[in-house]
C-alpha cells in the first residue's frame, strides 16, 4: 500500500544499469495461476513506479492482511456451497448456507475497501482453497459433516486471531474499522461451528 508501507519491511536496491532487465526477468519467471501470487506480484508492481529503484516487499501487514482476508472470505464461500451440496443433515447445511451468505457479504465489502486503497486481492479461490475443498469432496456422510465443521473452527479461530490483530495494529484507520465491524459475525460463526462439530461428534457415522 504506498501510503503506508513500513520502511522496515522493504530492501530499496539502487537501480544499475541491469535493473529494468532483472525486475522484467523477474515478473516473466514468476508467473503463477494462483490467484493470491498473482494478487501479490501486482502489488509488488504498483511499488516500482519509481524508475530509480526497485522495491522488494518483504510484508506489508496492511496489504497482507486484506489478500488474507479475501482468500479466507472466498475460501468459507466455497466450502459452505459444498457443504449445502454435500452435507447430510440440516445443521450441517444451515452453517454452509451461513458461511456462503456472511462471507459473500463480507467479501463485497472487502473489494471497495482494497480497490480504494489501491491493494490488489485473490479473485478467485486459491490453490489451498481448491485441495481443502477437494479433500473434504471424497467425504461422505457424518464424515463430511465433522471435517467440514472441525475446518470451520480451525479456520474461525485463526480469522479471530488475524481481525483482532488489524483491529488494533493496521496503520489505516479504515481498515482498522472494517476489521473490528467483522470481529463479532466471525465469533458468531466459530460459536455455530463449535455447535455444529459438537452434534456431528454425537451423530454415528
Amino acid at each position: 500500500m504506498k501510503t503506508i508501507i513500513n520502511l522496515k519491511s522493504i530492501l530499496i536496491y539502487t537501480l544499475c544499469l541491469a535493473g529494468p532487465i532483472f525486475l522484467a526477468y523477474s515478473c516473466t519467471e514468476n508467473k503463477t495461476s494462483d490467484s493470491k501470487d498473482i494478487a501479490q506480484e501486482e502489488n509488488m508492481a504498483k511499488l516500482t513506479n519509481d524508475d530509480k529503484t526497485i522495491v522488494v516487499i518483504d510484508n506489508d501487514s496492511d496489504t497482507q492482511f486484506l489478500m488474507d482476508a479475501a482468500e479466507m472470505q472466498l475460501e468459507e464461500i466455497k466450502l459452505g456451497q459444498l457443504a449445502q451440496q454435500h452435507g447430510d443433515s440440516e445443521h450441517v447445511k444451515e452453517l454452509g448456507k451461513m458461511m456462503e451468505n456472511d462471507h459473500s457479504k463480507a467479501h463485497e465489502e472487502l473489494v471497495a475497501l482494497a480497490r480504494s486503497k489501491s491493494v490488489s486481492i485473490p479473485t478467485t479461490a486459491t490453490e489451498d482453497t481448491q485441495k481443502a475443498y477437494d479433500k473434504l469432496a471424497d467425504e461422505k456422510g457424518n464424515e463430511f459433516g465433522k471435517s467440514y465443521s472441525k475446518m470451520m473452527v480451525d479456520h474461525h479461530e485463526d480469522a479471530i486471531d488475524k481481525f483482532e490483530k488489524a483491529s488494533k495494529d493496521s496503520e489505516d484507520p479504515e481498515i482498522r474499522a472494517w476489521a473490528t465491524e467483522k470481529l463479532p459475525s466471525l465469533r458468531a460463526h466459530l460459536s455455530h461451528a463449535e455447535a455444529c462439530k459438537e452434534k456431528c461428534e454425537k451423530m454415528k457415522s
